[in-house]
């Protein structure tokens, strides 16, 4: 098949084609939008009488989730502005950014301890939770080594335990902190990274099979772990303790039936419904706003990570690797996190302290997670750009000479090892998820 490469243009068109912007997908710009200013009028909505009861005024965790909107979307911007090629060459350095992050939470004068967790790096003015900082790293560096060895993840152990390997080590650094919910959370951003990479699945079953073990072994080492878990099962068994903060959500999403009791008329974010403004907002957003509502927000979350795949299976059959497993993780990530925070708060799973993207209060987590939005964003852009280039070869290919017969554009050069022959010499070709 053609390529950019194998078109004869006229003197001056790599000048043109250089010329040529691409556009960022406002379908994802809109539900990212949509997403922002849905959380803005939720903090507010639920934070008003905590922020009373901590005499700091009433709009305190308003201006301040503003205040983290407005760098977010700063971040964003400066990501959208970054050639991906760029963040592809210095990706080896993000990897070790990523466990000098989660070292220096142990250092004295720099790591924070809030409840006896140390997550947190003193920055001065706020504390910065590191692990949110590392997820997006950690995806970037995954993005990376998947381009330059997805001829052999799906055939060479090596090639398969060393990213799966790297994901160990931070997972017990998280471990250590502790952060049982980042680490799960971790695992599986990269084990659908490494699947959509061309991993075999009975590969990948192999080591879950290996490391579950070991998961169930940490997750009941501490007995506040062991004590979740039970209260999951039943939290009414105990409502004045264990299960006391799902039980106050379940009151709140049976208070909201199907219309809600209206915006700002919450009862149990006063006082009785523990983090209603970060870990349990949507509880708050089910009471306010009804079932109507609740299933509004988690459609808005399911058109996000379906537009974020539709961009990274476009980017792959236009065979920009790196791209595609970015958007592919991104949309892991957020994904997952959403359906986690959301599970959480219906009852369906056991109690981590992972926030609502974009919705929840949090500093750290709307800075990333702006940042992840505008690498996104510039994936999308970098398509567009690339199928106008094509259009423009098209157009002013000489009468009679090839053609590309699709938009299609050859990634930057990478130092991808030779492809051996494989199984009778036959080769091959990288796959979304290798299955034999």
């Amino acid at each position: 098949m053609a390529g950019l490469d194998d078109i004869p243009m006229p003197a001056g068109q790599a000048t043109r084609l250089d010329a040529i912007r691409g556009r960022i997908d406002p379908w994802l710009l809109g539900l990212a939008l949509v997403m922002a200013g849905f959380g803005l009028v939720m903090v507010a909505s639920s934070s008003i009488a905590i922020a009373e009861g901590l005499n700091v005024g009433p709009f305190h965790f308003l201006v301040r989730h503003a205040i983290f909107l407005a760098l977010g979307a700063a971040l964003a911007l400066m990501m959208v502005r970054t050639e991906l090629k760029t963040l592809e060459k210095y990706s080896h350095l993000m990897l070790l950014a990523c466990f000098a992050l989660l070292l220096a939470v142990f250092v004295p004068g720099i790591g924070h301890t809030v409840n006896g967790a140390r997550r947190w790096v003193n920055l001065g003015v706020s504390n910065f939770q590191a692990v949110e900082a590392v997820k997006l790293l950690l995806i970037v560096w995954l993005a990376s080594y998947l381009v330059r060895y997805r001829d052999e993840i799906g055939n060479s152990w090596a090639a398969l335990l060393k990213p799966l390997g790297v994901a160990g080590l931070l997972v017990a650094f998280l471990l250590l902190q502790p952060d049982f919910g980042s680490a799960a959370l971790i695992i599986a951003v990269t084990g659908g990274m490494v699947w959509l990479g061309g991993a075999r699945i009975r590969h990948l079953l192999v080591m879950a099979a290996v490391a579950l073990p070991a998961l169930v072994a940490v997750a009941i080492a501490e007995p506040y772990r062991v004590r979740r878990l039970v209260s999951f099962q039943d939290p009414w068994a105990d409502p004045f303790n264990d299960g006391f903060q799902l039980t106050q959500a379940l009151i709140a999403i049976g208070r909201g039936e199907w219309f809600g009791v209206g915006l700002g008329g919450s009862v149990q974010k006063l006082f009785y419904l523990p983090e209603a403004h970060t870990d349990f907002i949507f509880s708050v957003t089910a009471e306010e706003l009804g079932f109507v509502g609740a299933a509004g927000l988690i459609a808005l979350f399911a058109a996000f990570a379906g537009r974020t795949f539709w961009i990274g299976l476009r980017a792959f059959e236009m065979r920009r690797w790196f791209s595609a497993y970015c958007a592919f993780g991104v949309g892991l990530w957020l994904g997952l996190q959403s359906f986690v925070s959301i599970g959480v708060n219906l009852g369906l799973l056991p109690t981590k302290g992972l926030t609502l993207p974009l919705i929840s209060s949090g500093g750290s987590s709307v800075l990333m997670t702006c940042a992840a939005i505008g690498v996104l964003l510039r994936v999308s852009y970098e398509l567009d750009r690339a199928a106008r280039q094509v259009a423009r070869v098209r157009e002013t290919a000489p009468s009679g000479g090839p053609v590309a017969s699709e938009p299609v554009l050859r990634p930057e050069p990478v130092a991808v090892p030779a492809p051996q022959p494989l199984r009778g010499g036959r080769r091959i070709e990288p796959k979304l998820g290798l299955v034999q």
